[in-house]
């Protein structure tokens, strides 16, 4: 298997938590709750741990609350290479209710030192040397400039890494000036790159278009219950979802990415490694969590997920479905 670098730069300790419906200014019961170590990057660490590959993480850490973040880097075999800094890790709340919406309510976290973007680089520079792939994932803290996820991009692709990225917001279009390998964005973070609604798939065709006039070779773009839009130098691809139980969809990206970059590594044909992808993805919005490949009923998953490929329909402006 392959040697993975993730790089998070504001993790969090995330207390998920299921419901029946979220009643404001009224006392709600929960069902099942649980508090474990978060960020993007730490996420799609997990999974493609799972999944077999070895797996160093880093980015930024509080050392007030690094306990927990250290403890499950152990059980999961996960290399901690994380920068110690004063300060606590961030404290977010996410509310699952039954039929699927979700309720974020994120904590601010630590303060950065003012050399921080150094010590990063200088503890990723000897990590590049061995790794096959970078990931970079997550928000920024509040008091780091976008430019730094740019800073991190050409690093690792000057290494000759290819990097995937998964940001939002001004550490998006920052990253992108860099040149990344892969982005993937949903349509939510797209539409708020591109400054206009993304509709239908047609629209969302139109912004991938234009990652790849900005030099992005490949988009991944999920959709929620529409499906994976994945466009290449080789073509592009649509898959469509299994009909699942939507529990919760905070780690679903996160394990669609990692299923996305361990087919890849694999060398896996482009649409297996999709319908993988997608499959994992759909796995992980049916409970609190990353996505597990050991579910019983994986395989039931992936034969009933389907990949075709993503033409427009020019009579319409939509895509066939």
């Amino acid at each position: 298997m392959a040697k993975v670098l993730t790089v998070t730069l504001n993790p969090a300790l995330d207390l998920s938590v299921e419901t029946q419906v979220l009643v404001p200014g009224e006392v709600n019961r929960t069902g099942n709750t649980r508090l474990e170590p978060a960020g993007k990057g730490i996420n799609v660490a997990r999974v493609l741990a799972s999944l077999g590959h070895a797996v160093t993480v880093t980015g930024l850490l509080g050392e007030a609350n690094a306990g927990p973040f250290e403890r499950l880097f152990e059980v999961e075999g996960l290399d901690d290479q994380f920068v110690r800094i004063p300060g606590q890790n961030r404290i977010n709340i996410k509310i699952a209710e039954n039929g699927g919406r979700m309720t974020d309510l994120n904590g601010p976290g630590f303060r950065v030192p003012d050399d921080v973007l150094n010590r990063l680089q200088d503890r990723l520079a000897p990590l590049l040397t061995t790794c096959d792939a970078v990931v970079i994932a997550g928000s920024l803290p509040a008091d780091l400039p976008a430019p730094a996820v740019a800073s991190l991009v050409r690093q690792a692709a000057d290494a000759g890494k290819p990097v995937w990225l998964d940001a939002s917001g001004e550490g998006l279009e920052a990253g992108l000036k860099a040149g990344p390998f892969a982005v993937k964005p949903n349509t939510e973070e797209l539409s708020e790159w591109l400054g206009t609604p993304l509709t239908n798939l047609a629209s969302v065709a139109n912004a991938v278009a234009r990652l790849h006039d900005s030099g992005i070779a490949n988009a991944v773009v999920s959709m929620g219950a529409d499906g994976v839009l994945w466009s290449s130098p080789r073509g592009s691809l649509r898959s469509r979802v299994p009909p699942v139980p939507v529990v919760s969809t905070v780690c679903a990206g996160d394990t669609l990415l990692a299923g996305m970059l361990h087919g890849v590594l694999a060398g896996q044909p482009d649409d297996a490694v999709l319908a993988f992808a997608t499959a994992l993805s759909a796995e992980c919005v049916r409970h609190i969590g990353v996505g597990n490949p050991e579910a019983p009923d994986f395989s039931s998953l992936l034969q009933q997920t389907r990949v075709q490929a993503w033409p427009v329909d020019n009579k319409t402006g939509e895509m066939p479905l």
